[in-house]
């Protein structure tokens, strides 16, 4: 989180970026696979929005919790840092991916409706359970990280106030890829800090959601405001401790500054 946040970090918190208890715990991975056709691929801002919203999902899906069959490694990739790393696929190769047991959460599209008539251009990422480091399946094992080079046909519409917004610095510049994880990261800090009701009404919604560029005289109000701040630990692309997501759910706005 920011180092002008107000509320209190745990020194242990799987998102802060110093070295802490939770190195000496066994790393897991989240995987995410982004489908990229060469003739259709996604737009960049529906793209975030799918990473996020797969996120949310998976945490959300009863499997992730309780006795859940995916509920240990959960467990096990929350208690230690909280990596997310996103590859692409096409055709046999995400057909493959999806034969894996996971979740596959499909965006907007580029005109931000859902439409049966442009399902080719809507994003598509798979979101599976958390696998070791260094412990990928074969099938996710292969797949690029990189060239997942994304862009906007046109700026994205100002988001919808009453929706979740995760506002991503101005300042940084980030592969699709990375941006995508960092969305994710951002999401799951909403879903950290929000009641079980808040929770509840937001699945029930889709995890609805928009991701957006902050503006550059509004990004030190929005990481000084008390909402969930992103600190990357560095281990790709930006330095470590920046900061690079704002999640901005209206649940939490109202408890900024406690």
């Amino acid at each position: 989180m920011s180092s002008e946040d107000t509320r209190e970090i745990r020194p242990d918190s799987p998102f802060r970026h110093a070295t802490s208890s939770r190195d000496a715990a066994p790393q897991f991975v989240l995987p995410l696979v982004v489908r990229i056709e060469k003739a259709a691929p996604p737009s960049r801002t529906d793209a975030l929005e799918t990473a996020a919203r797969a996120v949310l999902e998976i945490l959300a899906d009863e499997r992730s919790t309780g006795e859940g069959e995916w509920a240990r490694a959960m467990r096990d990739w929350q208690d230690a840092r909280i990596r997310k790393v996103v590859r692409r696929a096409r055709g046999a190769e995400w057909r493959k991916a999806c034969t894996l047991p996971g979740i596959t959460v499909t965006g907007t599209g580029a005109d931000g409706e859902r439409d049966e008539a442009q399902a080719e251009v809507a994003a598509e990422v798979r979101v599976f359970p958390p696998v070791p480091l260094d412990g990928w399946p074969k099938e996710l094992a292969k797949l690029q990280v990189s060239g997942t080079e994304l862009d906007d046909p046109e700026p994205p519409a100002a988001p919808d106030p009453v929706r979740p917004v995760l506002w991503f610095s101005p300042e940084l510049e980030m592969s699709a890829g990375k941006a995508m994880a960092q969305a994710g990261h951002g999401a799951q800090l909403a879903w950290f800090d929000l009641s079980e009701a808040d929770r509840k009404a937001w699945r029930e919604t889709g995890f609805a959601l928009s991701v957006r560029t902050a503006a550059p005289a509004d990004w030190r109000a929005l990481t000084a405001s008390g909402l969930p701040v992103v600190r990357d630990a560095g281990f790709t692309e930006i330095a470590p401790g920046s900061c690079t997501v704002v999640a901005d759910h209206p649940s939490l706005r109202g408890r900024a500054g406690r």
